[in-house]
Parts: C-alpha cells; sequence; structure tokens
C-alpha cells in the first residue's frame, strides 16, 4: 500500500498542542508551528482500526497488558534493530519522559549528582532538578558541524555522589546516531564508577538515509547490567497523545526497584487505548515506516539544500536521525531573544529556541520537518524573504 505524506491535515481546533498553543507560546497564530516532536502525518490507517475496534465494545474499564504487549516489544526490537530481548525485561511506562523521572527517584537520593549532555532535549533537566539531584552538565563537543562526546570532560566531573547518566540516543536536538565505539566507551566509563545509564532511545526507530541504531544495551552482558531503555511508538507512528512506553530492563533487580516506584506512583496500569495503538503499530507497521523513512530522509536533502544554496547564513547540523533538525544560526549575528523574535515576528515560523537546550543552545533553532513537503518548502521560502529583507 502506498501512503500519502503530501496530504494537508487541518490540526486547529483539535486541542493540538503544536497549531492550538500558538498564540500563547509564540503572540500570535500567524506562524508556521515547527516546534513540538509530534509529526503532520496521519497516524496510520491499522493503528487508528484497531483503536477503532476496541472503542466499538462499550466499556472502557480496568485493562492490564497481557503478553502480547511485551511480545510485539520483543518482536519489534528482533525485526528493527537485531536485538533479542525477553519479554520478562519488558516494563511500562505512561511516557520516555515519565520514566526518566522514576528512574531518578528509584536509582538516586537527594543531593546524587546526575549526569547530561547538552544541549539536550530539555525535561531531562527538570528530570534532575525537580527531585533535588544535583544536575551535571557533560557538554557535547561541536566540531565543525559534528558533535562528539567528551569523554575527558566526563571522566574528570565524575565522583562518589555520581549516580546516574541520562542518554539520548539518537540525539535530541544534535540528530547524532552514536557509534558503537562511543557507546562502548561511554559503557565502560561508567561501569567502572557504577554509574547507571538511562538510554533514551524514543527516536531509535526514525533512521535518515538507511542509518542503524544500535541499542547501547545490546552491545554486552555489561551496557545490559547498567542501563534501562526507554522506547516507544509515539515518535515514529505519530502516538504521543496516548501516554504509552515501555522500558526494557535486563538487570532484575534494576526492574524490580524501577516497578516499585511505577506501584508507588499508581501509574503503571496505563492507557487502554495506548496499548492497543502500541501492538497494533510494532505488529503491522514496518511498511508504512519504511515508507515515512524514505520521506523524511528526503525532506532532510531538501532542507540542507535550500538552506545551503539560498539561506548560506545559517547552517544545518546534518542528521543521523530523528525529524528534529539543529539549525546554526550564529552568523546572522542575533543574541538569543532577538534571533526568537526573527524567527516569529519576521520569518513567520514558530521553531524551539536553541538555547532551551542547555549549555551549547546559544544561537541555535530547532525546526520540525516531519510534515508535508509543500508545507516545509513554504517555511524555508518565508525564512529566506526574511533574512533576504535584513541586507537591504
Amino acid at each position: 500500500m502506498k501512503y500519502n505524506f503530501d496530504k494537508i491535515i487541518p490540526r486547529e481546533n483539535t486541542n493540538c498542542v503544536k497549531y492550538d498553543l500558538r498564540k500563547a507560546l509564540f503572540g500570535t497564530e500567524e506562524v508556521i508551528p515547527l516546534w513540538v516532536a509530534d509529526m503532520d502525518f496521519e497516524t496510520p490507517d491499522f493503528i487508528r482500526e484497531a483503536i477503532i475496534k476496541r472503542a466499538s465494545h462499550p466499556i472502557y474499564g480496568y485493562t492490564f497488558r497481557s503478553d502480547t504487549f511485551s511480545n510485539s516489544v520483543v518482536e519489534w526490537m528482533e525485526k528493527r534493530h537485531y536485538w533479542n530481548i525477553q519479554k520478562e525485561w519488558v516494563s511500562f511506562s505512561p511516557g520516555v519522559v515519565p520514566a526518566l523521572n522514576m528512574a531518578v527517584l528509584t536509582y538516586t537520593n537527594p543531593g546524587d549528582k546526575v549526569i547530561v549532555q547538552p544541549p539536550v532535549y530539555f525535561p531531562f533537566f527538570t528530570a534532575v532538578k525537580n527531585h533535588g539531584r544535583e544536575l551535571v552538565y557533560n557538554q557535547l563537543i561541536e566540531k565543525d558541524g559534528h558533535y562528539e562526546m567528551d569523554f575527558e570532560d566526563l571522566e574528570n566531573k565524575i565522583d562518589d555522589k555520581t549516580k546516574l547518566l541520562l542518554l539520548c540516543h539518537p540525539h535530541n536536538p544534535v540528530g547524532r546516531l552514536w557509534s558503537k565505539p562511543e557507546l562502548e566507551k561511554l559503557v565502560e566509563i561508567c561501569a567502572n564508577h557504577n554509574i547507571l545509564i538511562i538510554s533514551d532511545e524514543i527516536h531509535s526507530d526514525l533512521m535518515l538515509n538507511g542509518n542503524v541504531h544500535i541499542p547501547l544495551a545490546s552491545l554486552s552482558e555489561k551496557a545490559a547490567d547498567i542501563s534501562l531503555t526507554c522506547i516507544a511508538p509515539s515518535k515514529t507512528f505519530n502516538l504521543a497523545g496516548l501516554g504509552t512506553s515501555a522500558l526494557i530492563i535486563p538487570n532484575e533487580a534494576l526492574k524490580k526497584e524501577y516497578e516499585k516506584t511505577l506501584d508507588n506512583l499508581h501509574v503503571g496500569m496505563g492507557n487502554l487505548f495506548g496499548i492497543v495503538s502500541m501492538e497494533a503499530a510494532y505488529n503491522q507497521g514496518e511498511e508504512w515506516l519504511e515508507q515515512l523513512l524514505s520521506y523524511l530522509s528526503d525532506n532532510h536533502t531538501i532542507l540542507c539544500d535550500f538552506i545551503s544554496a539560498r539561506i548560506p547564513k545559517i547552517k544545518v547540523i546534518k542528521a543521523e536521525a530523528t525529524y528534529l533538525i539543529w539549525l546554526d544560526c550564529r552568523e546572522l549575528g542575533f543574541s538569543n531573544k532577538e534571533l526568537k523574535s526573527f524567527m516569529i515576528e519576521k520569518a513567520g515560523i514558530g521553531l524551539n529556541d536553541g538555547s532551551t537546550f542547555g549549555p551549547g543552545g546559544d544561537g541555535f533553532q530547532r525546526i520540525n520537518i516531519a510534515l508535508p513537503r509543500e508545507i516545509l518548502v513554504q517555511a524555508l521560502e518565508k525564512l529566506e524573504k526574511a533574512i533576504n529583507e535584513l541586507q537591504k
């Protein structure tokens, strides 16, 4: 079946965060919203049909996850990521961000240190600070538009209070797909210092241009023993509103500790339709996903080529994965406040302000390219026009 990603679907008046909160977030509704990480594509038909089928039953009472839930995760990880996991390793969270927070609560105490690698998805910061833990920055190194982990800085910042590292893999917003040697080095350092790794792999299905994701815990028994892997169909299949994700925790003791927190917070039951949607996505989603990845890869190429040829003062940090692309706008010479205002008021586009991603984010913007190509090109043309006006 051929899926149509060019179809434009109005999302206004659906309590849509991306569209219906434009006035609150940008001060105007007259912007093309290219920020929050959901897609402007239809959720696949087979998922909608599974939800409708379950919704046809007239009772939506308390429910539980049967083996079909865990089995769908097991089979998906084997098919897409060549990782053979056991269904006993699979746990639940109502979202990856809640999982990060629960992991901090489970494996650390107030005053303990938790490492993050900015510029990074900003809920990483609040998952640490909101619970009275100390946030430690291991800032990524940028070299000619390419980002690397700073292992020397990481080792220098570890002490006996350091308990946890939050890894973004693939990385949001810089688009890195961490390589096997990089991941192995990270595991070696963390294992030597008894540091657990919480690996946020929510973007792991979104490989651009044929790249292959390596789950951190698949590297070795050592890696599996010190890590929790967070996945979800929400980014991949546009299901963010259904609040369902999975954790893969090979270490039995760590899994028991996590599930105690899950139970104590009374959030382990989950969303009936989220469960249905995850099973449908992972059981039937490969053909749709392959077509999506082709479309996103082409959108990425169009973005890079357009900006290189027509807006050379902006540099695209070419992504290896995800549909969230990091734009280097420093050559424009704006302050963070000026850059944000320019994008909204002059260019008429709503992006994510780079400074919110922490150290290393100043002068950058994040753009979401998971939308029909016609709208992407329209947004780029508006940006080009606004920048040309600066030069007059």
